[in-house]
């Protein structure tokens, strides 16, 4: 989908991304025919192996993610991976464990140019696995019953992600803010256009 998109974007917007890139320059991403898929595994020992001190089981800082961007984009020559099979400990309770590995999670990022543009995981769809996950945070049932019960009644195994356009447009142009790919930018100092 983001090769065919970003493949589009230079061949059907060559004048705007001209005139955009006069202002902010910036290249193409770099991208491989075949998605580039990074196992959580892989990652750690990428950046062990560039000197940094990770436990494997922690979730990433920036300074990582970033870091780890340019590791891959060496290594594989791409602007854009999927890092896949982030511990179960840093997604949320609904998020389904790894068959063959609970202490991994069924759920990846997508990164370009070493910074997230998607998150996304398969759901658990088994009830009585969700209440043990739940309980396993230590999170009461109760308020998530209704949730809990939808799973009872026939759940498919299924899943989601969630893309920011934003930060999408941020990272392919290479900008140096992401405000700078909003129309209506907010932050603290700015809750009005």
């Amino acid at each position: 989908m983001f090769t065919s998109l970003f493949d589009g974007l230079e061949s059907r917007c060559t004048l705007e991304l001209a005139a955009v890139r006069t202002q902010y320059p910036s290249a193409a991403p770099r991208l491989t025919a075949e998605p580039c898929v990074v196992h959580w595994e892989e990652a750690m020992d990428m950046l062990r192996d560039a000197g940094e001190s990770v436990s494997g089981l922690d979730d990433l800082s920036t300074p990582h993610e970033r870091l780890l961007g340019k590791l891959v984009a060496d290594k594989y020559q791409t602007d854009l991976y999927f890092l896949d099979r982030f511990p179960t400990a840093v997604r949320p309770f609904y998020t389904m464990p790894c068959p063959d590995n609970a202490d991994y999670s069924n759920s990846y990022d997508i990164f370009l140019r070493g910074e997230e543009i998607c998150s996304g995981a398969q759901r658990i769809h088994d009830a009585r696995m969700l209440s043990d996950a739940i309980k396993a945070r230590g999170l009461p049932l109760e308020p998530l019953s209704a949730y809990i019960d939808s799973m009872r009644y026939g759940m498919p195994p299924h899943g989601g992600a969630g893309i920011g356009l934003e930060r999408l447009v941020f990272l392919y142009l290479n900008l140096d803010n992401v405000r700078k790919a909003s129309m209506f930018p907010r932050d603290p100092n700015r809750c009005s256009p």
